[in-house]
């Protein structure tokens, strides 16, 4: 079964794609296994026949493109010669007969497969064709993202629990942060999202309760007025996190997916209440408020 933060990133693709593409009926699912995908998420269907329809590798349209790991389509779903017909009872119930199926291919393994279809014999066209893949790469991007931002939760989390010794360890721990924070706008799941941001707050506290190797040692100015009652937006922290790590506007604009003047605003907006007049002492303010580690 999908964590239900993929079944939300694969809900909406359905959508982006039924009205991109015009469809009547959308459809889709994960790979429970290498071999295969349970529909789980319907849109535009009049019955119950396809949800939870377990499609295997090789059978079927879907079936199909599992294995070949392209995109695939039939004209008339009932009458093609192309495919093996496991699945007929169900099209049938549904009435659909032209029907499109694209997987969704991470690092070359195959996740999962979409579906788009008509409920007449119509041949279907590049505008279809290139909804359906579209919708498929979004999902394929959503599911990077979460892979990656598993790994980071899980070294992070290690990090935590059992610091080690040496002399990159710590900007190892900073760099972690900063990936983490610049994906946050990206994750779709709420919870996941939290769970992020629970973990930036964990390396951010344990660098100022000392436990972590190397952050006592903050360069910078002396004491800061505001620092330790700053209260700063989630993009204001992100915004001095790319800071801290040397880059200017326009690149933290680039990591972030914002404008340079959006970064500039934030960036102001985030000095004035950490009682900062430097991006030098932004940053110091910032750690000894325990915002970033």
């Amino acid at each position: 079964m999908p964590e239900p933060g993929e079944a939300t990133e694969l809900r909406a693709a359905l959508l982006r794609l039924r009205r991109s593409s015009g469809l009547p009926v959308v459809f889709g699912g994960l790979l429970s296994d290498a071999r295969r995908a349970m529909i789980a998420e319907l849109s535009g269907a009049q019955t119950p026949a396809l949800r939870g329809l377990v499609v295997s590798a090789g059978s079927g349209l879907g079936g199909k493109a599992i294995a070949l790991s392209r995109p695939c389509a039939v004209t008339d779903y009932p009458s093609s010669r192309h495919i093996s017909h496991e699945y007929d009872t169900a099209v049938a119930t549904e009435g659909l007969r032209s029907v499109v199926a694209v997987p969704v291919v991470v690092r070359r393994t195959v996740r999962g497969v979409l579906y788009g279809a008509l409920r007449e014999p119509l041949t279907l066209g590049d505008r279809t064709f290139d909804a359906a893949t579209s919708a498929a790469r979004d999902v394929e991007q959503a599911l990077v993202v979460r892979d990656e931002v598993q790994q980071l939760l899980a070294a992070a989390r290690e990090q935590v629990a059992e610091p080690t010794t040496g002399p990159g360890t710590w900007e190892d721990v900073r760099e972690a942060h900063r990936e983490l924070r610049a994906l946050v706008p990206k994750i779709v799941d709420a919870s996941l999202r939290e769970d992020l941001l629970a973990v930036c707050g964990r390396l951010a506290m344990a660098a100022g309760a000392g436990r972590i190797p190397g952050a006592g040692r903050i360069p910078g100015a002396g004491r800061i007025p505001g620092a330790g009652r700053a209260r700063l937006a989630p993009r204001e922290v992100d915004v001095i996190a790319c800071v801290a790590s040397g880059a200017t506007n326009a690149a933290a604009a680039e990591r972030l997916g914002l404008r340079p003047e959006t970064v500039k605003s934030y960036l102001r907006s985030a000095m004035r209440k950490l009682g900062a007049h430097t991006r030098l002492e932004a940053v110091v303010s910032a750690r000894r408020a325990g915002l970033l580690p």
